[in-house]
Order: structure tokens, then sequence, then C-alpha cells
């Protein structure tokens, strides 16, 4: 029943186009701050993440992120100063305009769990929370956005070519 009005209300919407504002403000702040600044440069916190790991009673809890920093983002961190404030911006611009919501929901969750699992607590949790809600919500956390042209469009050009092309 909470599923279906989620996913269907007006007044869902209009909530979800709240809470999709605010998280969109925060991620794209982020990433023009990082952008805009001094020059952002992720090779202090990797190496801080690989030296300081999350550790459970048992020891390191998530190895297999900490060989990923290691012997992946670390050694490709030119990519990774590129990507991540790219990354925040275009997922805070897809959410403050409401275009490809569900995309850039998606985006942004994978960055949260990456820092979340780096060790990063922070506001991570919250914006994990908000941000499954605007997920499950699918088409109708952008209702009141640029999805409701964008999606239709989607729909009739893009998916009827591929069902033509069969």
């Amino acid at each position: 029943m909470f599923a279906k009005w989620l996913r269907e209300n007006n007044v869902a919407a209009g909530l979800l186009t709240f809470i999709r504002i605010w998280l969109g403000y925060n991620w794209m702040t982020a990433g023009w701050g990082k952008l805009t600044g001094e020059g952002f440069d992720a090779t202090g916190y990797l190496t801080n993440a690989i030296a300081n790991p999350v550790k459970g009673p048992d020891g390191i809890v998530y190895g297999w992120y900490v060989s990923f920093l290691e012997n992946f983002a670390l050694p490709n961190i030119e990519l990774f100063n590129f990507i991540v404030p790219v990354g925040e911006f275009l997922v805070g611009l897809g959410l403050i305009l409401g275009c490809l919501t569900t995309a850039a929901m998606f985006f942004g969750l994978i960055m949260n769990f990456s820092f979340f699992l780096a060790g990063t607590v922070s506001h991570n949790p919250t914006d994990i929370f908000f941000g499954f809600i605007l997920l499950f919500a699918g088409y109708n956390a952008g209702r009141y956005g640029l999805d409701r042209w964008v999606i239709p469009f989607i729909r009739k050009t893009i998916l009827r070519n591929k069902a033509a092309a069969k």
C-alpha cells in the first residue's frame, strides 16, 4: 500500500520533489566546490582509507574494497580526481532538475556506498536512506521535473526504435 502510494501518488511526488532538490543541492554544491576550488586531489583520502580501513571485531571488514582502492583507484588517481567532482555535480544537477532522476540517484548511491566503504560516515547514512526512497519511488520522484517530458520521450523514441529493429 505504501509502495503504491510512493510510486503513484501526486502528494508523494510533491514530497519526493523536496527530498530530491535537497539531496541534489547537497550533491551539486559538493561537486561544485571540488571543481572550482584549489584543485581536488583524492590521493590523501584514498591513502588514508587504505592505511585505516574499516575494522570490526575480526579485523578488516571490507578487505576487497581496500584492495580495489590500493590496486585500482590509487594507481588511476587522475581518473578519480576527474570523475568524483564531475559525478557529484552531475548527480546533483540531475536531482535538482528531476532529469533522469533514478539514474542520477543510482549513481549517487554508488558514490555514497563508496565513501561509506572507505570509512567515511558523515552524512552518508542520511543520504543513503533518502536516496533509496527516491530510487524506490522511480518515475514519481521526477514527476515534477524534467522527467515529466524526458521519460515519455525516451519510451516513445528509443524503446520503440529497439522494438521495431527486432
